[in-house]
């Protein structure tokens, strides 16, 4: 057995255990761990989106806890300002200095929970960490842990008190989670999981949940790396990416594809097209295989674009969402 087989072994067998420690606490949402995975493998970073409730920060937590990764929540609020978030500088009277006090940024993985509540100068200071991995304080640059992961929850039903995020920002989103309601068994669970649990009320839900080998996280990136994404898809996922983009090659598009571009106002840019190059990769992985087929990048497709693609009117008019309007583009961009 050569060292890539060896690393994609050990990759598989890490990605079974992160899946397998998460299940033991969390009730369905396999889709919603899946994705927190494709983000960790191809240092992206995630924006879950659904109603309160549904388990969205404890995955987090759990994946934190699975992968032995340190962990940092921040609720936003409209009063939160932007050293509550990366850190500030203070004097040290013992030295006659400002030195730097890092904020909760400062963690592999951070929890920016309800981002949207935030005004935009918070949401901009966090756009830096999330894009150069770094926090700038006075004239010092100051490196994040690594890995980093950021994943922001918003409420999709609640508006009085939010500030809708730019598209500047949501373009730095790898992947958009839409987390739905649980089905009827898997409710059935969770409510007789939480009544055979009340009796350990205040306990923290991972706590007793052995992390996976440190190294592992490691070999999962390597794994996915090497991946092999051969010319003819990567193609069929740049063709998904321009397909989005009303007017781009009009003329040499199939007829379905410039019907389309009626619904879109502005479509994805580049970053979407590497974004969906990793994302595919790790489908593949997820999948157990070595080798990306067509079917990997129309499974992580939605998640990539739904965020990145903005209706025209007449979409809006029509109620037409961005879903629907990538299940039309991958229905009509024709496959290698």
């Amino acid at each position: 057995m050569n060292r890539e087989q060896a690393d994609f072994t050990r990759a598989h067998e890490a990605i079974a255990a992160i899946r397998q420690a998460m299940a033991g606490r969390l009730v369905g949402k396999r889709d919603m761990v899946d994705g927190i995975l494709t983000a960790a493998m191809s240092e992206g970073h995630i924006l879950l989106e659904g109603v309160p409730g549904l388990a969205k920060t404890l995955a987090v937590r759990l994946f934190a806890a699975a992968t032995g990764l340190s962990y940092k929540r921040i609720q936003f609020t409209p009063d939160l300002l932007p050293g509550d978030v990366t850190g500030t500088l203070f004097y040290d009277a013992s030295t006659g200095r400002f030195v730097p006090r890092e904020g909760p940024v400062f963690a592999n993985i951070v929890l920016a929970d309800e981002i949207n509540r935030a005004p935009a100068k918070v949401q901009s200071a966090l756009l830096e960490a999330m894009e150069e991995r770094q926090v700038t304080m006075g004239d010092r640059s100051l490196p994040l842990p690594s890995p980093f992961l950021v994943l922001a929850t918003q409420n999709p039903i609640e508006h009085e008190g939010t500030f809708r995020l730019p598209e500047a920002q949501l373009d730095r989103f790898m992947l958009k989670l839409l987390v739905d309601y649980p089905e009827a068994s898997e409710e059935l669970d969770i409510v007789l999981g939480n009544a055979d649990a009340a009796a350990g009320r205040g306990r923290e839900p991972s706590a007793g949940m052995p992390p996976v080998d440190p190294g592992a996280l490691d070999a999962i990136k390597a794994a996915v790396r090497a991946v092999r994404f051969e010319r003819d898809a990567v193609s069929y996922a740049v063709a998904v990416v321009r397909a989005s983009r009303p007017g781009a090659g009009a003329a040499s598009s199939p007829p379905a594809v410039r019907e389309l571009s009626r619904l879109i106002e502005y479509g994805a840019s580049p970053r979407a097209s590497i974004a969906l190059h990793r994302a595919a990769r790790a489908a593949a992985l997820l999948a157990g295989r070595e080798y990306v087929l067509p079917e990997d990048v129309k499974r992580a497709a939605p998640a990539v674009l739904r965020h990145r693609i903005v209706p025209s009117y007449e979409a809006e008019a029509e109620r037409i969402a961005p879903d629907a309007i990538i299940k039309g583009i991958l229905a009509a961009v024709p496959l290698p």
